[in-house]
């Protein structure tokens, strides 16, 4: 699934959220947008389980800062 972070203050550590990210999905991606202070967050995890996982690796976020995108998956790589 594809999600986008919002966030306020400085800008997150991203090898932090990455680490935290991969600790469940290890093929997750995460990048940053600090202009719109805005996180890319793609991987095998929920929008509910999210949060706590940006927690974890400091970026305190609730629910309400995280917006699943829809799948862009066409099913032809069988993935």
């Amino acid at each position: 699934m594809e999600f986008r972070i919002s966030y306020s203050g400085a800008s997150p550590d991203l090898a932090a959220i990455e680490s935290a990210l991969c600790s469940v999905d290890p093929a997750a991606n995460v990048d940053l947008h600090a202009v719109s202070s805005t996180l890319r967050v793609a991987g095998a995890f929920s929008a509910a389980e999210l949060p706590a996982l940006l927690n974890q690796a400091g970026l305190a976020v609730d629910s309400q800062n995280v917006k699943q995108l829809p799948s862009v998956c066409c099913g032809g790589c069988g993935g």
